[in-house]
């Protein structure tokens, strides 16, 4: 049994060198243009080439994503960008439109291209008519159940990547027109204003200006949304499909939510792969999972279509703890700078998390404020953008994360 890819997100930078830090095999992120997350940072042309450096000298995949569905006036441009990026050390482009297709292998043709879910691939055929034009990897649509993957692997050619972990669609594998019809950002140009994920009142053709409340719960109404996707519970069911990659959701997401996810799963999927007779999935996972910014979880497809959790989504944001800073630098005498990113108060009891599941706990008794370099004063709370210096009884490393459990 072969040890499947985990691919995590890479919006910018930053949540680049945290993917990798916490474990991911392969990172995808975005240019400026032509993917479907244009509002998240994503990266210039020369960032990437800096970004592509970081990854492979730590062993790490790059994919670009080119997903979107340009029309006939953005095709020059696409041209522009797809030459300017020829030279990139990309381990691969994450392609959709035939089109892009067709040009990203005159331009590129020694360049591995992988499917976009945004294709809608949900059986085997035409999986295998993508693997003869050229595509080594396809991203089966959300949609595909367990079974379809399996049947899929066992059928073609091409390897299969599967989304794990993240946010899903009320439309079919994303091809929503909602946003373009009520804000004019089109979601498969990459602006997507997720309309399905605003709150929405009930108006009576008589009645206009009269709003009335249609209550799901406590916090209101989200009639067009949906639970998050989460497969962690059935990774081995997924690993023994033969599934070469397992995606995480989530460029647009904070560097908390991408050093959470992928610990979790990095850990889970070492585990198994370690002792597929022996594993037990352990509920601190969920735990973990729990304790990030989350519309409830959902297993989706997975086991055919979801009816009754369709109808008991629970799509408000839930979230126990906040994230409030990361480990900067570790000083030679073993003191450790920290970038405060939220309030930390004296008398608070903070998190330290890392690779491989590791948590400490400890309680705040001092601030020492970083005014310079070298000099500091004592405080009774710090604020974002901030440098503090702490004294651990625990050893920690640059990009750990930092958090607090919300009161």
């Amino acid at each position: 049994m072969k040890k499947p890819e985990l691919l995590a997100p890479a919006g910018n930078m930053e949540k680049l060198k945290i993917a990798v830090h916490y474990g991911a095999d392969a990172v995808y992120m975005g240019g400026r243009a032509f993917g479907l997350r244009n509002l998240a940072d994503n990266f210039s042309i020369s960032e990437m080439g800096t970004a592509l450096d970081y990854c492979h000298a730590h062993g790490v995949k790059a994919y670009l994503t080119v997903n979107s569905y340009p029309h006939n006036a953005a095709l020059p441009q696409l041209e522009k960008y797809l030459r300017e990026v020829s030279e990139l050390p990309f381990d691969a482009y994450i392609v959709a439109d035939p089109g892009v297709i067709d040009l990203a292998r005159e331009i590129s043709p020694q360049r591995e291209l992988h499917l976009s879910t945004q294709a809608n691939t949900i059986n085997w055929r035409s999986a295998s008519f993508w693997h003869k034009q050229g595509i080594q990897r396809v991203n089966l649509a959300r949609e595909t159940t367990l079974e379809a993957i399996t049947e899929t692997v066992n059928k073609t050619a091409v390897d299969v990547e599967v989304f794990v972990h993240g946010a899903l669609c009320i439309s079919y594998s994303g091809r929503c027109l909602l946003s373009s019809a009520m804000s004019g950002r089109d979601a498969n140009q990459g602006e997507c204003s997720h309309p399905c994920r605003w709150n929405y009142h009930l108006v009576e053709e008589k009645r206009p200006g009269e709003y009335f409340p249609v209550h799901e719960d406590e916090n209101g109404t989200f009639i067009f949304n949906s639970r998050d996707l989460c497969l962690l519970e059935h990774l081995p069911q997924i690993i023994s499909s033969g599934a070469a990659s397992l995606k995480i959701e989530g460029r647009m997401k904070g560097i908390n939510y991408v050093a959470s996810v992928l610990r979790v799963y990095r850990q889970a999927l070492d585990e198994y792969m370690a002792d597929p007779a022996g594993y037990n999935f352990r509920p601190e996972w969920m735990e973990e999972l729990s304790k990030l910014s989350h519309r409830g979880y959902t297993t989706g497809f997975l086991f055919g279509e979801p009816r009754n959790v369709g109808q008991e989504y629970h799509s408000a944001y839930i979230r126990s703890h906040e994230f409030v800073g990361m480990v900067e630098n570790i000083n030679t005498d073993g003191t450790v700078i920290i970038e405060v990113r939220n309030r930390i108060r004296v008398d608070d009891e903070i998190e330290f998390i890392g690779p491989g599941m590791k948590s400490n706990i400890v309680r705040v008794d001092q601030l020492q404020l970083l005014e310079t370099a070298t000099k500091t004063v004592s405080v009774d709370s710090v604020n974002p953008n901030q440098r503090i210096i702490m004294t651990l009884p625990f050893t920690t490393a640059p990009f750990d994360l930092i958090r607090r459990q919300k009161n």
